[in-house]
């Protein structure tokens, strides 16, 4: 069985020291209840619900699979997820960052962040079952009428009800605007849903008594294509106005999906007949209601991506420490044994260090962003609020787009380490590369990504948020350009910046000639501004570093010296399929 245990040291440092978010958040609104004592006991406890309780059901969930029954239309999960989930409700985390009106403790969303990378690394495919009622909850509790806010949000921040976005559909993948599901007014205020849904993560289980569906569909008078999308709450059992369950309504699974990985996770397809359901928000404007539920699920995935590197790397490390094989090349190292660790051999050496680099600063990118939305919810200056919805808005394609990249060469890397043992079951890191494969996926895939963030929040927002992290970059190489600890990185990282922002205006300038070089840029775009991020986060933990001990500070210099020197430089590759063009993408016959 794969080890885990919860890296509560670097989660401490990337929240207090590089982002000082002990401060941040005392400045906002309601935040002098959020202490360092309040949060380090909330972190404390969730490491020991992960690594005791789901981290041992990952392998075991991955071996059996979800089970489905055609006769009934449900689907039983594997041995101890159920009792698993009843934990995790009793114990409030469902509603950990839920509002206090509806339930919630109300606490942080970067402490909810740290909470979910936990969750996601100890066992990803449980993970996925309440990741979808967070955005639920925050879709609902934005858009919704009143009656609705009572009547759901209260039992899914519980963890009583679990929640699911229905989305695409057999003909439409991530062209939403080919759905066909139809909602018909039934002349009460409610609707008739009916239409098929795919991919549907968590559509049916066996974890609570209730199940809401946000379901996108079309009303009779439905302009085509995107602009005539609505959004209808539908739940698995009817819902009284006492709050009480009613009859079963004509909402459910025709199948589960047999898939590459994530197999703990029940992937449904639905079946909606004539259900009940109500509109959620303005008629024709469900998609902009839906992406309140996709932008928190996509930095979300994120993390994901984060948390099974994270993983994959604990075992890997591991791995290296205690498996001899051959010599090191400057001679032996434990001349007493028969040979000696992997970790002495340089390549071996890079691939760790290529993970560790990759997950120190994405999670590092993942809080700052989760601190972004905490600040854009609660500051309360309305310009600094703005300003961190920006930065948010601009930071969710690059955490979701590169984190799930980096981490399918994260757990590639972890598994060539173990060379043919990783191949195969016994050592689970074959599980760690599957169940990676999905997260680049779903919630948008990496083109969608990157075209969101070339083409909607650089051009077409004309890069407010681009605007203000650029600043924040130059601004910390200006403070920094005299620090012996940082000088050298400073130097790298400001010369990229300065790269990053004459890319852009100029790929503007080729777009206005040909729009499609937007998308023969934008994947590489994406890993440009990506891999700038991330040495930003990089050159800040070295900063921050002076508050660690020796050797913990000695491991974030010398894994920041690896990230400049062999992983930034990747940027040159990536600018120069940029400048190649989409003269360079021919027609394929």
């Amino acid at each position: 069985m794969t080890i885990y245990k919860a890296p509560l040291d670097d989660m401490r440092f990337a929240l207090y020291d590089v982002l000082g978010a002990e401060a941040v958040l005392a400045g906002l609104t309601g935040g002098e209840a959020h202490t360092r004592d309040l949060l380090d006991a909330v972190l404390d406890e969730s490491a020991r619900f992960n690594e005791q309780v789901l981290a041992p059901l990952n392998a075991s969930g991955d071996a059996e699979g979800c089970h489905y029954d055609k006769a009934t239309a449900t689907v039983t999960t594997p041995k101890g997820f159920k009792e698993a989930y009843r934990q995790y409700a009793e114990g409030g985390w469902a509603g950990l960052t839920a509002k206090e009106e509806h339930g919630g403790q109300g606490l942080p969303a970067v402490l909810g962040l740290l909470t979910k990378e936990m969750i996601d690394a100890a066992n990803l495919a449980w993970g996925i079952y309440p990741l979808l009622s967070h955005g639920a909850i925050d879709a609902i509790d934005h858009h919704g009428e009143q009656w609705q806010k009572e009547r759901f949000l209260k039992p899914l921040v519980e963890g009583r009800w679990t929640g699911t976005m229905c989305l695409t559909e057999p003909q439409a993948g991530s062209d939403l605007g080919l759905l066909k599901t139809r909602a018909e007014p039934n002349g009460d205020g409610s609707y008739r849903v009916s239409g098929t849904k795919i991919f549907i993560s968590a559509g049916e289980h066996d974890f609570a008594e209730n199940i809401v569906h946000l379901v996108l569909a079309r009303l009779p008078d439905a302009p085509a294509g995107s602009r005539g999308i609505s959004m209808l709450v539908v739940p698995k059992f009817k819902v009284n106005e006492d709050g009480s369950l009613g009859e079963r309504n004509h909402a459910a699974a025709g199948a589960i999906e047999h898939k590459m990985g994530i197999k703990g996770s029940a992937t449904c397809v639905m079946n909606f007949d004539e259900a009940q359901g109500w509109l959620v928000g303005a008629p024709h404007k469900g998609l902009m209601a839906m992406f309140t539920m996709m932008n928190a699920a996509r930095l979300g995935v994120g993390v994901q991506g984060l948390a099974v590197a994270e993983r994959a790397l604990q075992n890997s490390l591991n791995y290296a420490r205690e498996r001899l094989q051959m010599r090191a090349l400057s001679g032996p190292k434990l001349p007493e044994k028969p040979a000696d660790p992997l970790v002495v051999h340089p390549d071996v050496r890079r691939m760790l260090l290529t993970q560790r680099a990759f997950i120190e600063s994405g999670r590092v990118l993942a809080a700052y962003a989760a601190l972004q939305s905490d600040i854009e919810a609660r500051h309360p200056d309305a310009d600094k609020r703005k300003e961190a919805g920006e930065l948010l808005s601009f930071l969710i394609p690059i955490a979701k787009g590169l984190l799930t990249e980096a981490a399918q060469e994260c757990t590639k890397e972890a598994l060539q380490i173990f060379g043919g043992h990783g191949f195969i079951a016994e050592h689970g890191m074959e599980q760690f590369v599957r169940d990676a494969r999905i997260i680049t996926l779903y919630e948008g895939t990496t083109q969608i990504q990157a075209l969101d963030l070339l083409g909607r929040k650089v051009m077409q927002l004309q890069g407010a948020g681009l605007k203000h992290f650029l600043g924040e970059i130059q601004a910390f190489c200006k403070a920094n350009v005299t620090n012996d600890a940082v000088k050298a990185l400073v130097m790298q990282l400001a010369a990229a910046t300065a790269t990053w922002g004459e890319l852009t205006q100029n790929l503007a300038q080729k777009a206005q000639a040909n729009p499609e070089e937007l998308g023969a840029a934008a994947v590489d775009y994406l890993y440009f501004s990506g891999y700038i991020t991330l040495a930003y986060f990089w050159a800040r933990s070295v900063v921050a570093a002076d508050t660690l001990p020796a050797a913990r500070k000695q491991a974030k210099i010398d894994t920041a010296n690896f990230y400049f020197a062999r992983i930034l430089p990747r940027i040159v590759l990536h600018k120069a399929g940029i400048e190649a063009g989409v003269a360079t993408l021919p027609d394929i016959a």
